[in-house]
């Protein structure tokens, strides 16, 4: 399907590596899942617009063949989209999804790689950019390249971190092109790039920079993406003005714009009956006070710290024995990883020792739930006493927003200073350092003995900063850049 040859009438087009939707063989679909698909979501039914994504299910390739390689309508409860979806040889997506995107570049932007053992950089994972990432990488922009053909200025926005050397092809075929890039994880500092191959660091700098504009969620990744480009690139960068200029002679705007939660959504599915039923069964298990976690079983959320916080805060205040319940909703993470299955098995080997130390017969203190469901978890989030967010390292963390918003207990958080909600959610949390599980099990203490009042204010805190925008408001800051950038590349 090429484009309408129109420039006023020309659709955005989105591309990102995971859909809307995932289909099956049989033809049906399940909503695509993460916070990426949940903020994209709302921008393709804000706007008119077409969703180029990879082809990651047999069911998706059957779907895209079937409708050979061009964009059709997907009608889902969430809205109507126009979905693409592009295949991609399965060794070289494989290699670019397991090798490169996963684990390599995710544990670079969340500092996970313990650099003493690893990674050991071979011909292994240097074949894996360039027959993996590159080439999965350019089988979405051909088909951006063909979406927008006979489009006059057409504006492409690409997301997150798997799609890094796109921008460059599709700038090098269509150098009218309008191309704006928002990361959804975490910008490290410039030394934990230094892991790299300065030849494969230097294309995906280089492809980044392809794009007019690159957004991040906090003023803290902004700042470090324009360290980076600095030091490891020597570009001339602007720190006031939020500008890179490349050698080129092109002036990219680096940007910030936290995403909000779309808080009409969350209150509705708060008030679903099948949340009311799990929230029934929390009130007639509760005990005294509820500390609860939501998170994927990711190394980057610090799920094992966590415990091990409350693990001392039993042991320093045994009076909470049998009064205070932990339940933990962990959606298993790229089980495919090895390291990840490691982590998972730590978990539960934690959470058993946990429970034998401090449990009675009647009494087992952490509830280690392994599974995805919304209506579960935001049923817990509605009647918590204290949410736990201390991830090491977080792009943002929707949990962080959603379960202030539903909470009906004026429950508190404690929040990682190293999360991205923590800029605009951290005056109104307990904020911790994750690395310190000492400062952890005193926050739980502070937080389970706080006055009512000083509860009350800090609940109300996070509902109004939480409420302060929606998902439309984040979208709408992006396109008014967009056009502001336009208007001066105009001028010069």
């Amino acid at each position: 399907m090429s484009g309408n040859g129109s420039s006023a009438a020309a659709p955005l087009v989105l591309v990102s590596n995971r859909g809307p939707v995932t289909f099956d063989v049989d033809g049906s679909f399940t909503r695509g899942t993460g916070g990426l698909v949940t903020a994209l979501t709302g921008l393709a039914t804000h706007r008119d617009a077409v969703w180029i994504a990879s082809a990651m299910t047999e069911g998706d390739v059957r779907k895209s063949r079937e409708r050979g390689g061009r964009a059709f309508v997907v009608d889902t409860p969430g809205g109507e989209f126009h979905v693409r979806l592009v295949v991609s040889d399965p060794e070289a997506y494989d290699r670019f999804y397991n090798v490169v995107a996963n684990p390599m570049l995710w544990f670079i932007q969340h500092y996970l790689w313990d650099l003493s053992n690893s990674p050991d950089i071979r011909d292994n994972e240097v074949r894996a950019f360039d027959e993996g990432y590159k080439a999965v990488n350019d089988d979405l922009a051909q088909a951006v390249i063909e979406q927008i053909e006979g489009d006059e200025n057409p504006v492409v926005m690409v997301h997150d971190y798997h799609l890094y050397t796109l921008p460059a092809i599709v700038r090098e075929a269509r150098p009218d092109v309008f191309l704006h890039h928002f990361i959804h994880i975490p910008w490290t500092q410039p030394d934990a790039w230094r892991v790299l191959p300065k030849r494969v660091r230097d294309e995906i700098y280089d492809g980044v920079l392809a794009n007019d504009i690159v957004g991040f969620h906090t003023r803290s990744y902004r700042w470090n993406f324009l360290q980076c480009c600095r030091d490891l690139m020597d570009y001339a960068v602007d720190f006031g003005r939020g500008v890179v200029c490349t050698p080129d002679g092109r002036e990219v705007w680096v940007r910030h714009y936290p995403l909000p939660i779309d808080y009409k959504a969350t209150r509705k599915v708060a008030e679903s009956d099948r949340t009311r039923n799990f929230e029934r069964e929390i009130e007639r298990r509760r005990r005294d006070h509820l500390i609860l976690r939501v998170d994927r079983s990711d190394l980057s959320k610090n799920v094992l710290r966590g415990f091990t916080a409350f693990d001392q805060f039993l042991e320093e205040h045994p009076e909470f024995i049998e009064n205070v319940t932990f339940v933990a909703q962990l959606m298993p993470s790229r089980m495919d990883v090895p390291e990840y299955q490691e982590y998972l098995e730590r978990i539960e080997a934690l959470v058993a020792i946990v429970n034998h130390r401090h449990g009675t017969p009647d009494w087992m203190p952490i509830q280690l739930k392994l599974r995805d469901d919304l209506e579960e978890a935001v049923a817990a989030y509605k009647q918590y006493d204290l949410m736990i967010v201390n991830a090491m390292f977080d792009g943002m963390n929707l949990v962080a927003k959603e379960g202030p918003l539903v909470n009906e207990r004026n429950g508190v958080s404690i929040l990682s200073e190293n999360t991205g909600a923590h800029e605009e959610l951290g005056e109104w949390a307990l904020s911790v350092n994750p690395f310190d599980i000492k400062d952890t099990a005193d926050s739980i203490y502070r937080a389970l003995t706080m006055s009512e009042e000083e509860r009350a204010r800090r609940c109300q805190g996070l509902k109004d900063a939480v409420t302060a925008r929606d998902p439309g408001d984040w979208i709408d800051e992006q396109l008014a850049d967009i056009k502001a950038k336009n208007a001066a590349m105009a001028e010069r």
